[in-house]
């Protein structure tokens, strides 16, 4: 087995998730939901190690996780070997920090930094872009740093720049389905108009909330009320701008500095230990 490859798989918050309706059929992937979201990494995340070696296997350390084909880390990895054509595999260690099941892409993020060690590993010319929309939508914004509006069916992402933000994670301890979150979305037929980036951006200089939404929050937290719980507790917290990312069930509340966002997480901390709690900052 060769040197192993360390890499950081950043989770990322939705500053902002509006979805605009569903592919039609008969139109590139039908089906799908047509997303409008504002995506930000963040300086926590889950950790990989990625070395050559004869055989493709996967460990995972900190979750109870399957290690085959069931894991996206793996389907990673086994479509970019079978696209590059090489003999061999890769032997792949995953350290799970991030909740699971929790809105903040933990598993889009550890497949894209899958594909992004075995093209510096294993360099073959393959078309990372391709093989990241077909693994899910989220794993092609973890190909490029830095914050993006992302469009489409998550393919499209436009560069965007932010001032630095500083946040508090909160996560109450529910697995929320992102399928389920969406097709409680498609029952209630409450799509939503484009984000206004520019108004979120001003809001950001001028020190007011952000005005910004998450198109699949009244439905989760519809039928999880912890959620909303969370939501009033960041709020309770000093901190401004509450909001769920992605389809949950991890909320954030924005800071003024790094050191609020850790003053609240630790009194977040000590008022729900059993609560999943961060201070976060952009990266």
């Amino acid at each position: 087995m060769g040197s192993a490859l360390r890499v950081f798989a950043p989770a990322k918050i939705n500053l902002g998730l509006s979805v605009l309706g569903i592919v039609p059929r008969g139109e590139p992937h039908a089906g799908y939901h047509r997303l409008h979201t504002l995506m930000v990494p963040l300086d926590v995340g889950d950790t990989l190690s990625v070395a050559p070696a004869g055989t493709l296997t996967l460990e995972v350390r900190g979750a109870d996780l399957p290690t085959d084909d069931r894991n996206l880390v793996y389907r990673a990895a086994r479509a970019y070997l079978d696209a590059a054509g090489l003999d061999g595999g890769a032997h792949i260690v995953l350290e799970k920090r991030l909740p699971l099941a929790a809105g903040l892409g933990g598993g889009s993020s550890d497949a894209a930094g899958t594909l992004l060690a075995l093209a510096r590993l294993r360099p073959a010319g393959v078309d990372l872009e391709r093989l990241a929309v077909q693994l899910g939508a989220d794993v092609p914004f973890f190909l490029t740093p830095g914050a993006a509006l992302v469009e489409g069916i998550g393919e499209r992402r436009t560069p965007v720049a932010l001032q630095p933000l500083h946040l508090v994670l909160l996560n109450p301890g529910t697995a929320v389905s992102a399928a389920d979150a969406y097709r409680w979305l498609d029952d209630a037929g409450t799509f939503t108009p484009p984000l206004d980036v520019g108004a979120v951006r001003m809001a950001q200089v001028v020190g007011l909330p952000l005005p910004y939404l998450n198109a699949l929050q009244p439905g989760v937290t519809a039928r999880h009320p912890e959620i909303a719980e969370a939501l009033s507790a960041l709020a309770g917290a000093g901190l401004h701008s509450a909001l769920m990312s992605g389809s949950g069930s991890t909320c954030f509340a924005l800071a003024a500095s790094r050191a609020q966002a850790e003053e609240a997480a630790s009194a977040l901390q000590q008022d729900r230990p059993d609560w999943w709690v961060r201070a976060a900052s952009s990266v």
